[in-house]
């Protein structure tokens, strides 16, 4: 018979207190063992959702703006991909690592903006004697490399979550495909009858 090691132990006991169960005079082994059964299914199963980390709401919406996931406009079940990747972060660190990304998305979008004329396309700096800087700011050249610098930040925080980038215009070519039952289930919340056989069956049931 196969034995847990103590580390082991430890997470179903964890896992068990997050859950509020306890065990107390009364409770018969057989009840016992079918909890102890169905806590190391659910270890086993899925430990990032079990034991891992979620970003908070404010982080999902920055992480769905920056890849362009409005759930109106994408395949649902890409969508429910990004819920999934976003409350199962394994690590602390990891959750760091992608907060950080979020970050660096944001400041190379500040600089797309071209209204206030922060960004420049070309920079100089000469150090000697005199030390002097030139800076030139052609709009298009401006638009053009902080647009590609942001894409690349935005294609790193989705190979860090293992996503599609909406944003990047060869992904954007499926965002609006929304055809079959896949994305009418993978949405939380209850069924849609616009599929055919559930108008069907609507309109015909006895």
């Amino acid at each position: 018979m196969a034995q847990l090691s103590q580390s082991e132990l430890e997470q179903i006991q964890s896992y068990l207190a997050q859950q509020g169960v306890t065990f107390n005079a009364t409770t018969t082994d057989a009840a016992k063992r079918e909890v102890i059964y169905a806590a190391i299914n659910q270890i086993t199963r899925n430990p990032a959702q079990v034991f891992g980390y979620k970003l908070d709401d404010y982080n999902f919406s920055r992480v769905a703006y920056h890849l362009a996931y409005n759930i109106a406009t994408v395949p649902a079940g890409d969508y429910a991909r990004l819920v999934e990747a976003c409350n199962s972060i394994p690590s602390e660190f990891y959750n760091d690592k992608i907060v950080q990304q979020i970050e660096r998305c944001e400041e190379a979008e500040r600089f797309t903006e071209l209204a206030d004329g922060r960004a420049t396309s070309r920079q100089e700096t000469i150090l000697g004697d005199v030390s002097r800087s030139i800076n030139i700011q052609d709009k298009r050249e401006t638009a053009r490399i902080w647009r590609e610098n942001y894409m690349y930040e935005c294609d790193r925080l989705a190979q860090q979550l293992y996503v599609p980038n909406y944003r990047d215009p060869v992904a954007a070519r499926y965002r609006f495909e929304r055809s079959g039952g896949e994305f009418i289930q993978a949405i939380p919340g209850p069924p849609d009858v616009s599929r055919s056989d559930r108008l069907y069956f609507q309109a015909n049931w006895r």
